[in-house]
């Protein structure tokens, strides 16, 4: 969210320093001079992540949005297909965030991420995300869950969904992303669908709330062991 909860990240060893903004839902996307700052702060060897929010089903809008994020010298640009409620409307959109970025810079990647709720919010069947994102030429094909309410990604899609999930997005030559309110416990049942790119905020914050909680080196440290641990088995 911060300066400070960024460098608490880095210290912790985390892969990705993702800057986010939860007051805004999901995928709440920060203020442009957080970013840079947070950009500033970190070493460039450190892949720097930004979400532009769970967006509505407005292309001209959201490129908008993209470039402005890609001008922020990040290596990931993040959204969450919120208002987006056919594949169609879906490639659609990210095919104009594509080109936006893109165009910019080449070098950077792209996550499109959909809801492991979907049926709440009436967005995209987010098991179809592997062939939205590779239809649209995206990088990284994304499952989330929109609403945070204690339930987790696993309450919402069962280890066999997600398992074909990550199959599909290998075979379509994509890299598969996790989220959804995951906690340590997760991490080894994530591994072992093949996951490239697991998404953590409440398991990294005090009292594993991911709004009234801070991020601390010392909860990422024990994160980032599990997956070093998982790696060696």
């Amino acid at each position: 969210m911060n300066e400070a909860e960024a460098k608490e990240a880095i210290l912790g060893g985390a892969d990705i320093i993702d800057v986010k903004n939860p007051v805004e839902g999901s995928l709440g996307a920060n203020y442009p001079w957080v970013i840079t700052k947070i950009r500033q702060l970190t070493p460039k060897h450190f892949p720097l992540s930004c979400t532009i929010g769970d967006v509505p089903n407005l292309p001209g809008t959201i490129s908008l949005a993209a470039l402005g994020a890609a001008t922020l010298e990040v290596d990931y640009i993040k959204l969450g297909l919120y208002g987006t409620e056919t594949p169609q409307e879906a490639i659609f959109l990210l095919k104009q965030v594509r080109k936006t970025v893109k165009t910019f810079n080449p070098n950077i990647k792209i996550a499109a991420a959909g809801y492991a709720d979907a049926q709440k919010i009436g967005s995209v069947n987010p098991l179809k995300i592997p062939e939205i994102a590779k239809e649209a030429s995206i990088d990284i094909a994304m499952i989330d869950t929109a609403v945070k309410d204690g339930k987790t990604l696993f309450d919402h899609l069962t280890h066999k969904q997600l398992e074909r999930f990550v199959k599909k997005t290998h075979e379509l030559g994509l890299q598969a992303a996790l989220a959804g309110s995951l906690k340590k416990q997760h991490l080894e049942p994530i591994f072992s669908l093949g996951t490239d790119i697991v998404g953590l905020r409440g398991a990294a914050c005090t009292k594993g709330d991911r709004n009234t909680g801070v991020i601390t080196q010392q909860l990422v440290k024990e994160l980032a062991e599990i997956i070093v641990q998982l790696k060696r088995l």
